[in-house]
């Protein structure tokens, strides 16, 4: 039987080189992950997309047996809110990565 021959490396340790921005301050497990301008922007995301919801509903006729191809195809529905729900959303992804100012 051959014998295995074990090769073990020296204990190195590696350093990674970070580029850190002087103007961030670092997350610590006291500090909040959201500010007052961070719940603000939320707000106003979500005000946003609701009212996209809000436009994207609603259209009941007099008769619910007849088809209204323009009360259902309408330019508020089909372009119109959807655009402001994508805005919205943007909105939120903005108040998601917003950092605060830092003050020196």
């Amino acid at each position: 039987m051959a014998e295995r021959k074990v090769v073990t490396r020296p204990a190195t340790t590696t350093s990674t080189t970070i580029l850190k921005d002087p103007n961030v301050k670092k997350q610590t497990p006291g500090t909040p992950m959201f500010y007052k301008d961070n719940y603000m922007w939320m707000g106003i995301g979500a005000a946003i997309i609701g009212l996209g919801f809000l436009l994207m509903s609603g259209g009941k006729t007099e008769n619910p047996n007849q088809f209204d191809y323009n009360l259902v195809y309408s330019t508020t529905r089909i372009t119109i809110a959807p655009i402001l729900i994508l805005a919205g959303f943007m909105v939120e992804i903005y108040a998601i990565f917003k950092r605060p100012k830092v003050q020196q």
